[in-house]
């Protein structure tokens, strides 16, 4: 039995829809993830999960309760860490934590294990004395999780977990998340728009645009949907009728001054694109991302919303001489 499961949910704000009737289960154990550019859904998805908001029109059950009907149960079952930092700035690491077990009512003994057993899990234990106005933001967010796991929750909630960290506060988050998912039976489900956030932890995601789920499957199923390799070319009006009469190119989608290929063996084939294109000024060849999952079925780019591109590894970057 899946350990979240919606049903036709819809969410509207004053008429517009944040969410239109989404289905999709998450198994237990699993990491999924939630992709989308801002505005796409997903944080309201958790909202709704988590039932810090009512649906508009349709229902889920979390850990096998009903988010309307049993809300309570279904917040013991879940651990939440939001995008903004919510421990007290005042307070210690340690008092924060203390505060949330007594929020629980957890009896003092087995707060104060599961205090010490947190603080090590997230290597915070030599600073849980400090006040959180003295953390950094790698901190203050390995404190939330830190938070969020107090009470051995089934299914963590972890909306943006690494928005705004320099890459080394990333990686360590991203270690405490497969090391959880590894250690036992919790389900994780990350709301993201961080494409190598999705690709490497999550076993299955949903891509969410305007409310609706486009598409749902493993990272690497969805990136074979491309069905090639992606040139993305700089160019001053393309000849694209010249270019979509070769066979081998498969898509073309231009945006902005890029024009995106989708293109079988792009390696070998690269000079005869470049000759029927027109002047080009930059080109590279890269294997299929999840972007370019995202654009091919949304018809333009997450990293339009995102600090970053997720472009994965690059094959090759040429210049051509002017």
């Amino acid at each position: 039995m899946p350990v979240i499961e919606t049903y036709e949910l819809r969410k509207e704000y004053d008429g517009l829809v944040a969410l239109e009737s989404l289905n999709l289960q998450v198994e237990k154990g699993e990491i999924f993830g939630l992709l989308g550019p801002n505005g796409a859904g997903k944080t309201t998805t958790l909202m709704t999960l988590t039932t810090l908001i009512k649906p508009t029109r349709g229902t889920a059950s979390v850990n096998g309760f009903d988010i309307v009907k049993q809300p309570s149960q279904v917040r013991k079952s879940i651990g939440i860490v939001f995008q903004d930092p919510s421990s007290d700035d005042i307070l210690t690491g340690y008092e924060n934590l203390k505060l949330h077990g007594m929020l629980y009512s957890m009896p003092a003994s087995l707060r104060e294990e599961r205090i010490r057993e947190v603080l090590e899990l997230v290597d915070l234990a030599d600073r849980k004395d400090d006040m959180v106005k003295k953390y950094s933001g790698g901190m203050r967010r390995r404190l939330e999780i830190a938070r969020g796991l107090m009470h051995r929750p089934k299914i963590l909630f972890l909306d943006e977990p690494t928005l705004g960290l320099d890459p080394q506060s990333r990686e360590n988050i991203w270690k405490y998340i497969e090391d959880l998912s590894r250690q036992g039976q919790m389900s994780i489900i990350i709301t993201t728009h961080y494409m190598e956030e999705v690709d490497r932890l999550c076993s299955r995601l949903a891509i969410i645009d305007k409310g609706v789920v486009v598409a749902m499957d493993t990272p690497a199923s969805l990136k074979k949907i491309i069905g090639g390799e992606v040139v993305v070319m700089k160019i001053n009006n393309p000849d694209v009728e010249a270019v979509r009469e070769l066979n081998f190119v498969k898509k073309i989608e231009i945006k902005n001054e890029l024009v995106y290929l989708t293109v079988e063996d792009a390696g070998q084939n690269l000079q005869q694109i470049l000759h029927v294109a027109g002047k080009v000024d930059s080109v590279e060849i890269h294997s299929p991302t999840l972007n370019d999952v995202f654009l091919h079925f949304t018809g333009r780019e997450i990293r339009e919303n995102s600090p970053e591109g997720g472009w994965g590894q690059r094959v090759m970057n040429l210049r051509s001489k002017k």
